[in-house]
């Protein structure tokens, strides 16, 4: 993916609204983006956003679970880590894309297209 996939960014509201541990998709239609996107309210804090297909399977990732730095597949336990979307359990063995989160104040904004940057998240 590169900088010339970037979308315009979406204000997705005040970061306060989206509890800790959670998971909630931005659908296609709404980004623009080829896919949904998974973003996800980790228990570091941070803000986190990845294709919402798993690679290994059609399945939703914004249906499975957050555990510690991982978004795991409902339909077969992948966990995919939250910075790289690189996935850290079988079966899955291909990456799946990230998406840089920011913060305007204290409103969460998604940059669909934008790669996150290794080690960023929003706070």
């Amino acid at each position: 993916m590169s900088t010339s996939d970037a979308l315009p960014p979406i204000d997705l509201g005040p970061a306060a609204q989206y509890p800790e541990g959670e998971v909630f998709r931005v659908s296609a239609d709404d980004s623009g983006w080829n896919d949904d996107i998974a973003v996800v309210h980790a228990e570091d804090g941070g803000f986190y956003a990845l294709d919402d297909t798993c690679s290994h399977e059609a399945v939703s990732l914004s249906d499975g679970y957050v555990e510690e730095d991982t978004l795991e597949c409902p339909m077969h336990a992948s966990a995919f880590c939250l910075r790289t979307g690189v996935p850290e359990t079988l079966p899955a063995l291909r990456p799946v894309k990230t998406h840089r989160v920011t913060m305007d104040g204290d409103r969460l904004v998604l940059h669909p297209g934008t790669p996150r940057p290794d080690g960023d998240s929003a706070p």
